[in-house]
């Protein structure tokens, strides 16, 4: 027969591009994790050894060949690159420490593209030129997502940094002074928001055990507008240091900032002073001591 001849003749079906491109990831990994060790991205961050870079590489190489065997060559929520996430945002966020922009780190991912093409093109040398071009095409994607990939993690990195430094900033911006033996005052400095006037109380709340106090002073004389939300703020605080068995004291309150309450309708159920020394005055008064001018023949002693 000779249709039955023909057909034993034809050689077997080539294997889907993804399938194709899995498997020669799992096969020359060795080569492309030795050519990416001296490509920019991997020699930098890797200074020590090159063998740490290589063994990165590998890691990276065996994670896309994961990927393109599931066929989600293009989904950078892939389950292929959980294992490297980490790999990479250490990579990436070492490059930005280096001074890199984010586009300039894209750009360095995008770099190893190429040697991994070429190795590709040489290893598929004797397959049709169309299946060739659909496993390139297939290999591009997948170096696309790759660099995705170290972009959102990177972006990710950068923004959980930023929160870390807020909150340290937040937390040295809000510092709990001991005035007085029982006495305890936070100066207040600019926009008193949900996350910060949490730190606030919980800082307050730790030094009113810390210290014993019997008084805490809110000093708002740096913030610079006192509205509804930061009033309710206020107020949170004011009852957490009470349930402490401390009283609260509000200092700080402008003529402007007054008048704003007032317009507002706002109900302040604290004592309120206008400077901090007013308020120090009060909780001393409270205490039971005093201040003794100089000039009076005292020594300026409680």
């Amino acid at each position: 027969m000779p249709e039955e001849q023909t057909a034993a003749e034809q050689p077997a079906e080539r294997a889907v591009p993804v399938t194709e491109v899995g498997a020669f990831l799992s096969r020359r990994r060795e080569q492309i994790a030795q050519r990416w060790a001296d490509e920019t991205l991997f020699r930098v961050v890797f200074t020590v050894s090159r063998d740490e870079a290589v063994e990165a590489g590998r890691g990276v190489v065996d994670a896309l060949a994961r990927v393109a065997v599931s066929g989600r060559v293009e989904d950078t929520d892939s389950a292929g690159f959980t294992p490297v996430r980490e790999q990479l945002a250490r990579m990436a966020a070492a490059r930005a420490r280096a001074g890199l922009s984010n586009a300039q780190i894209s750009r360095e991912v995008d770099a190893l593209r190429t040697p991994v093409v070429n190795l590709l093109v040489t290893d598929l040398a004797e397959a049709p030129a169309e299946h060739l071009r659909e496993c390139a095409t297939t290999l591009t994607a997948l170096m696309g997502t790759l660099g995705l990939v170290v972009l959102e993690t990177s972006l990710t990195e950068g923004q959980a940094l930023i929160d870390r430094q807020q909150l340290q900033l937040t937390e040295v911006a809000t510092p709990v002074i001991r005035l007085w033996d029982g006495i305890v005052a936070v100066p207040l400095i600019g926009t008193l928001d949900s996350a910060r006037s949490q730190v606030v109380m919980e800082t307050l709340l730790e030094s009113v055990v810390d210290q014993q106090a019997r008084f805490a002073i809110l000093d708002i004389t740096g913030v610079p507008t006192v509205d509804s939300l930061v009033a309710q703020h206020l107020m949170k605080t004011v009852a957490a240091v009470r349930l402490m068995g401390a009283e609260c004291v509000v200092s700080g309150i402008r003529p402007a900032i007054a008048q704003t309450i007032v317009h507002l309708g706002l109900d302040l159920p604290v004592v309120t002073r206008s400077s901090l020394a007013d308020a120090l005055a009060y909780a001393l008064h409270r205490l039971g001591a005093g201040i003794v001018p100089a000039g009076s023949g005292g020594a300026g002693t409680r």
